[in-house]
């Protein structure tokens, strides 16, 4: 086994730039078998939806995933008003439309005030949450429906970006925890419209940046060249 090799069966921090599409296992799984480690997991997922920052852990630094994991986020996005769809992004059709005609500038950027510190929130059907056993997005699927307790999360920024109406784009830095689908969802409502998630990427958490992240190619290519 080359040196390269052994230092990650050690233990490193890999910083991913996940493509859309992909799930975080799909990625987990993918280096797992290229860097032929036993321990490697990833500190907080990312839906197959989104891009950006995954970080994973490999060999004795498995232990650090929690700590990774409780760190502040940072996403950037882009949300659709005037229609809601069951899993809260573009993954579902729409379910519900909505005017847009009252919408202005100023009661989006009026609005955001009411989704900065510590919010409750429902997360979606359409998530990793299990319940009784089962993930929700499993019964989602199925065409079912289960009461989820709303939970409390922080949001330490939220920021819009552009605004092209029905199109919004924003920035939002949060707890772990925070599922941005909903503050959207959520962020809908408050216009008396609705709201569902069009694009997710992850640039930062806590210090680690995308800017420092590899993609799968090149970190492949990496393996490939050691």
């Amino acid at each position: 086994m080359s040196d390269f090799l052994q230092k990650y069966q050690e233990g490193q921090v890999i910083l991913i730039d996940k493509p859309k599409g992909w799930t975080s296992f799909d990625v987990v799984n993918k280096l797992r078998y290229a860097l032929k480690v036993k321990k490697l997991g990833h500190a907080g997922t990312l839906d197959p939806l989104a891009t950006g920052l995954l970080i994973l852990c490999s060999g004795k630094l498995t232990k650090k995933i929690d700590e990774y994991q409780a760190k502040e986020k940072e996403y950037v996005g882009e949300m659709v008003l005037g229609k809601t769809t069951p899993s809260y992004d573009s993954e579902t059709e729409p379910n519900e439309i909505f005017s847009t005609a009252h919408i202005n500038d100023a009661m989006v950027l009026n609005a955001v005030a009411g989704f900065v510190g510590e919010i409750s929130q429902v997360p979606p059907m359409y998530s990793a949450i299990k319940k009784d056993g089962k993930r929700l997005y499993e019964i989602a699927r199925q065409g079912k429906t289960v009461a989820i307790e709303p939970r409390k999360v922080t949001v330490f920024a939220f920021e819009i970006v552009e605004i092209a109406l029905p199109t919004i784009k924003f920035r939002v830095v949060c707890s772990k925890g925070t599922y941005i689908r909903s503050l959207v969802h959520d962020f809908g409502k408050a216009l008396k419209s609705g709201g569902y998630m069009s694009q997710l990427r992850r640039t930062r958490i806590g210090e680690s940046s995308i800017d420092n992240a590899h993609t799968i190619a090149q970190f492949l290519e990496l393996i490939d060249q050691n």
